[in-house]
């Protein structure tokens, strides 16, 4: 099962999820990395789950059209929206803490 690290406001928090898990889902009903993933409407239509990804993102599938959209040149940065993956393999991501630098 694929290993999650996840960075925030200087925390780090670590856990395990099912394949083919979206951590947005899970944090809306109250699963890891709830209540430390920021997001809000789940639908890539907002980029508040925007994560830099900060290994595994070899892994994951290129940005679909609503990353595009949302992210733009932040993309080329690492970022990706939280939302939009289905985690298959180790993971690890910051939201916060790196975004600014």
């Amino acid at each position: 099962m694929p290993i999650v690290v996840f960075h925030r406001n200087g925390e780090v928090h670590r856990g395990e999820v099912k394949e083919n898990t979206n951590l947005v889902v899970r944090a809306g009903i109250k699963q890891f990395p709830y209540p430390h993933l920021r997001y809000e409407c789940g639908m890539g239509k907002c980029s508040k789950c925007a994560c830099l990804v900060l290994g595994g993102a070899e892994h994951l599938p290129p940005p679909n059209w609503k990353e595009k959209k949302q992210l733009g040149e932040r993309l080329a940065q690492g970022y990706r929206l939280a939302c939009q993956l289905w985690i298959e393999h180790d993971i690890e991501l910051v939201q916060g803490d790196l975004e600014a630098a």
